[in-house]
């Protein structure tokens, strides 16, 4: 079968991926199973202690081997995680399925950005990243209205499988259809073995950061970043159904309210990401640190307000304004941290 224009397959993935949403997933581990607050952190912390754990050996296999195969295996892995939690009700279970996606993830996490700077060259990335998150938009548009449906009308349950087999099918189609022509494998001779190459590559890694005073910077900011956002992932929703409470209007299913907040964020979001291509474009690399710094602080105060906050409305205002300052600095960062790096 001939592959697919590596632009081609990356709008395709950027469609695909997102169509999986944590809406349902998050209503159905709070209404349907029950998880407490604390269950549901230990969910991120086990998936934070895998990434942590795996993120430099799952490298090796696509610094060393494949770009390609390593995205193959992350994506199949993670959707298989995704779609077992709807077949368990086990909280030790779940906990550990979630183990397992944040190692399937580490598989993608770098990944999936250098293949594709590979493919197109790292002046191209820029544009591509920004674009590619407005596809993203019309994925997650598509994917939240078909789980939505699934879970009012079938069953929550049916929408958290059903998320788990778009990611996998994403992983299957990429054997045939994903091209990789701009990563070069090192000849077998040049090669040690997976535990040498890890002690190597681990061991250049860790001198690169510690001489770069960026990059331990940017580890700080992602040590305390990630220490946040994980109890906001995990427990938003269950501060709407248990904490905060949802609007009374219509009658809605909990879900459903849900679904409209993430839509209403994913629809401002798309809108902004339009005007943001057009400024960084006219503006160039200084507007791209600019808005990731405006945005990282915007996320910090927002996320601040959700917590705190004992009034539906304003806590909906302010879960609007994390997506919003998310959404936009994701590929920010990811472009201004591409550019940054010559070395494939």
């Amino acid at each position: 079968m001939r592959r697919l224009p590596a632009k081609t397959v990356y709008y395709g993935l950027e469609f695909t991926l997102s169509m999986p949403t944590w809406v349902v997933m998050a209503v159905y581990l709070v209404s349907d199973l029950e998880l407490s607050p604390l269950q549901l952190v230990l969910m991120g912390t086990a998936m934070e202690a895998a990434v942590f754990l795996f993120e430099i050996p799952t490298g090796v296999v696509a610094d060393i081997y494949s770009r390609r195969l390593s995205l193959i295996v992350g994506f199949i892995g993670t959707g298989v995680a995704w779609m077992l939690v709807g077949f368990v009700s086990a909280p030790w279970l779940i906990i550990a399925l979630w183990a397992f996606w944040g190692l399937s993830y580490t598989f993608t996490s770098g990944a999936y950005e250098a293949w594709i700077t590979d493919e197109v060259g790292a002046e191209n990335i820029g544009s591509l990243f920004l674009r590619g998150s407005r596809i993203s938009y019309a994925g997650a548009v598509v994917g939240l209205a078909l789980q939505v449906a699934l879970g009012t009308f079938v069953s929550l349950q049916a929408g958290v499988v059903a998320g788990g087999a778009v990611t996998i099918a994403s992983g299957l189609a990429c054997i045939f259809l994903m091209p990789e022509t701009g990563f070069r494998r090192r000849p077998r001779e040049e090669r040690g073995s997976a535990v040498r190459e890890f002690r190597t590559k681990a061991g250049r890694g860790a001198r690169f950061a510690w001489a770069q005073r960026v990059v331990m910077l940017l580890i700080t900011v992602e040590l305390f970043m990630g220490m946040s956002s994980e109890a906001f992932d995990r427990l938003k929703e269950a501060h709407f159904l248990r904490d905060v409470g949802l609007p009374g209007v219509g009658g809605l299913d909990p879900v459903v309210w849900v679904g409209i907040f993430w839509l209403a964020g994913m629809v401002i979001g798309f809108v902004a990401m339009g005007l943001m291509i057009k400024r960084v474009a006219r503006q160039g690399r200084q507007a791209v640190t600019r808005f990731l710094f405006a945005f990282t602080l915007m996320e910090m105060v927002t996320m601040l307000v959700f917590a705190l906050t004992g009034s539906t409305w304003v806590a909906i205002a302010a879960l609007l304004g994390v997506f919003f300052a998310r959404d936009l600095a994701g590929p920010l960062y990811t472009t201004w941290l591409n550019e940054q790096i010559t070395d494939s």
